[in-house]
């Protein structure tokens, strides 16, 4: 948005249906003119990892620059700028147990290696990149908690997908129950569930005192809107509005799983319980042809 706001001109791409881009329509979208293709490396409401290498390859087979938002990646899972050719990379040290406030940005050396323009004038801090007094706790915390994270990373990860999965699969177990997003590229602490004919935000209430979930990202908390994530994936108002996002960490057991399980269990079957539109659907009516009128 801020480069529309300076003149510039911005091409958005369609997801499919499990979030993922299509690498034909990306490569159809850069123009003569393009100079740089920015991605998601993976999406914090449904966990979906972008087919990072080949999106690279298409860059360089355009000459174009790749960016790549990699926050929720980075010290979950193994990122290498270099080997699928991202050439600007931004991360963040708390989504690895690190500092809130403190965060990084990998920029390109050589072939190609990329200038950026000051955001913030001033001492020349940062190789000039960002003026100003340097956060040196912020900066130690941030390289302690990455060091952490690389160390555990694979066996981290390995148990909090069995962890995931054990969350889905008590879930599913409710009707009309579906996960969003790719089952087979995705992180492995995340997981993004809907369930039809509940309230999202109505059901979280049935729990909230004891979980902590969310109806879309925590950048998004404050809006009532359904998740545009989830609405670019092809779901209804109504289903991304029954949508709840499930995060796992390194703190997670096996119990507070079950317990999650139970409670959200419980609060779904007690919200259907109180919806007339749920008494429809087990009576058989097809809801798509009923005619609603506005009170």
């Amino acid at each position: 948005r801020r480069i529309e706001k300076m003149g510039g001109e911005v091409t958005y791409l369609d997801v499919d249906s499990q979030g993922m881009i299509d690498l034909e329509a990306l490569e159809a979208a850069i123009r003569p003119d393009t100079i740089m293709v920015a991605v998601m490396w993976a999406n914090n409401e449904t966990g979906v990892i972008q087919p990072m290498k080949e999106i690279g390859e298409i860059c360089a087979r355009h000459g174009v620059l790749f960016f790549s938002d990699a926050t929720q990646a980075v010290g979950k899972i193994p990122v290498k700028p270099k080997e699928v050719g991202v050439h600007l990379m931004a991360m963040s040290a708390h989504k690895m147990y690190g500092p809130k406030g403190a965060g990084a940005l990998f920029v390109n050396r050589k072939a190609p290696r990329v200038k950026v323009t000051a955001q913030m004038d001033g001492g020349g801090h940062e190789r000039g990149m960002r003026s100003g007094t340097l956060n040196v706790p912020g900066i130690v915390g941030f390289g302690q908690a990455a060091e952490i994270a690389r160390k555990e990373m694979a066996e981290e990860a390995q148990r909090l997908s069995r962890l995931r999965d054990r969350l889905e699969q008590g879930l599913l177990k409710l009707e009309e129950t579906y996960v969003n997003g790719n089952p087979d590229s995705r992180m492995p602490h995340v997981t993004n569930i809907s369930f039809k004919h509940v309230e999202g935000e109505g059901l979280m209430m049935t729990f909230n005192k004891e979980i902590a979930v969310s109806s879309g990202s925590a950048c998004t908390s404050a809006s009532l809107e359904p998740s545009y994530v989830l609405i670019a994936m092809g779901l209804g108002d109504d289903l991304a509005h029954s949508s709840i996002r499930f995060s796992l960490g390194r703190f997670t057991t096996e119990e507070e799983v079950d317990y999650a399980i139970e409670a959200v269990s419980k609060g779904v079957n007690h919200m259907r319980e109180l919806s007339p539109i749920w008494e429809m659907y087990k009576e058989g009516i097809n809801l798509e042809e009923v005619e609603w009128s506005e009170h």
